[in-house]
């Protein structure tokens, strides 16, 4: 006998879904269950959002059925969505900022010309009560927490009645305190009987959270397996295709030679708020030093003033110290003042011409990183057209640059000179990563360098970035998996609201030592 809580509450057959002459999704059957989170996985593109758009409203069929409760239903908008029971939670936040969290939740809804928020507050209340949720109805949205917007997002959704919930990458910029909250609301709604389905690429929470896992590949369904049956080399296994190792290597290196001396770094934002508060912290050649905080502590704005491209403010400094003579890149990138260059104050272009070179993967791939308008034969040339001598541009180097680039990360793209901007976001980002590595730098410095990627590819990464650490260079690694973190770097600095709240050794520390220092509940961490 079937219990209540496991009858399937959404079915869909046959579902195919395509761009063009791409296929999204192929021919896909899956159900999900009341009572049941069901993790849905699978590398890049996979077409796991675009399924669960599907379900949303935002995108419709062009082959298949979805049954709701068993009945045939068409989902042609939101609005039928809603009408099924079912919200989804997407991964960029659809809130307006000066509005209270009441006012979003209400927002939309149909009823009385008059607004009662008093009646509205005590229903979010009594639906917090219910599953667990912390939140202020009268608070606006732009003094919240990232956590907090995201609540609003669940209660909203939740408040019009959904009881098939989609969570879209939920916990990427959640600390590890706010995860585990996130998870007890979520085993609370599944007791009540709500199906809950989580897309996300961190296989640890998969196996935290879910009862069951769902497989996309390539925009098929490759199967379902029981949580408590499987691994995460399993599952990774299922993705790929293929077996796949998931170890990070942390060779350590004996003689690191300090590289950069950030010292009282300030930088406002153009409201003339601190984004970066008297920042302090040196990196050395041979270490990955991570860089950890929620989004929005000034992880981009820390990068991109080293870079070159933020004013900052007087007493702030960053010192670049030449590589020694026994050093694997010794005589590559000798500055002019040998024992020590001020890097505030020059721009990118400066900085290059003084014999710094300095590779940066910035958060905003094709605003900063890449012309979207350009192949990538084209955006390889962007960094070495300078060392052509005559008036024509040698365009074979940039050209094998890209064949190898393009072969070496597995790049998808019809061809090198295919514009980046219509290639998929992992694409992009493959294309980002191994130009910025191949220029060689003594300094390298990554945004967010494996978002969008999926895990067979995010591992080249890793190995690439310890590789050159092995050669004496200093990365900065900004990144938003505190597992990866963990096991990548070599020391983690913490920013928290624009401020260094802990450095510490990535060998020892714990994630629980790194979530507290993100959220400014431990004042002082030991110096690695």
């Amino acid at each position: 006998m079937i219990c209540l809580e496991h009858t399937t509450a959404i079915e869909l057959r046959h579902i195919t879904k395509r761009f063009g002459k791409v296929v999204a999704n192929d021919d896909i059957s899956l159900e999900i269950r009341r009572g049941e989170i069901l993790s849905l996985l699978g590398e890049n593109g996979s077409g796991k959002t675009t399924l669960m758009n599907m379900l949303a409203g935002i995108y419709f069929p062009d082959e298949g059925k979805i049954l709701v409760n068993g009945e045939p239903t068409t989902i042609a908008s939101p609005k039928d969505a809603f009408a099924c029971g079912i919200g989804m939670i997407h991964q960029h936040f659809k809130l307006v900022d000066v509005f209270s969290a009441a006012e979003n939740i209400v927002l939309g809804l149909d009823g009385e010309r008059k607004l009662d928020l008093k009646a509205a507050s005590a229903k979010i209340l009594e639906i917090s009560e219910k599953y667990g949720f912390s939140i202020d109805p009268n608070k606006k949205i732009y003094d919240m927490s990232v956590s907090e917007k995201q609540t609003v997002e669940i209660i909203k959704v939740l408040y019009r009645g959904a009881d098939i919930l989609i969570l879209d990458e939920p916990t990427a910029v959640l600390t590890p305190q706010e995860t585990d909250r996130l998870f007890d609301v979520m085993r609370n709604m599944k007791a009540d009987g709500k199906a809950l389905v989580i897309i996300t690429h961190k296989l640890h929470e998969v196996m935290d959270v879910s009862d069951r896992v769902a497989v996309l590949r390539k925009g098929r369904y490759i199967g379902d397996v029981a949580t408590c049956d499987t691994s995460p080399q399993k599952l990774t296994d299922m993705m790929v295709g293929h077996a796949v190792t998931l170890n990070i290597d942390r060779p350590l290196v004996e003689d690191r030679n300090l590289r950069l001396e950030v010292k009282d770094l300030t930088v406002l934002t153009p409201d003339s708020i601190k984004a970066l508060d008297h920042v302090s912290f040196d990196a050395y050649g041979g270490e990955i030093l991570g860089i950890a905080g929620i989004s929005g502590s000034g992880q981009k704005e820390l990068l991109e003033a080293i870079a070159g491209l933020r004013v900052t403010q007087p007493g702030s400094h960053v010192i670049y110290h030449p590589p020694a003579p026994d050093e694997p890149i010794a005589g590559q990138h000798v500055p002019v003042d040998k024992g020590g260059e001020e890097l505030l104050g020059k721009n990118p272009r400066q900085i290059h011409d003084i014999g710094v070179s300095m590779a940066f993967v910035p958060e905003d791939r094709l605003g900063m990183g890449l012309v979207g308008s350009m192949g990538m034969a084209d955006n390889m040339m962007l960094k070495t057209y300078r060392s052509g001598r005559g008036p024509l541009l040698d365009r074979k180097p940039p050209r094998q640059l890209a064949e190898r680039v393009k072969e070496e990360l597995d790049v998808l793209t019809p061809s090198i000179n295919t514009p980046v901007r219509r290639l998929s976001g992992g694409n992009v980002q493959k294309v980002l990563v191994g130009r910025e590595i191949a220029q060689n730098p003594s300094v390298l410095m990554t945004a967010y360098a494996v978002r969008g990627l999926d895990i067979n590819t995010s591992y080249t990464i890793y190995n690439l970035l310890t590789a050159q650490k092995l050669k004496g260079v200093a990365v900065i690694y900004v990144g938003e998996d505190l597992d990866v973190l963990l096991e990548l770097c070599d020391r983690i600095l913490v920013l928290c609201g624009g401020q260094v709240s802990g450095i510490v050794d990535g060998r020892t520390t714990t994630k629980e030592e790194v979530g507290l220092l993100m959220t400014r509940f431990v004042k002082e961490a030991k110096e690695a």
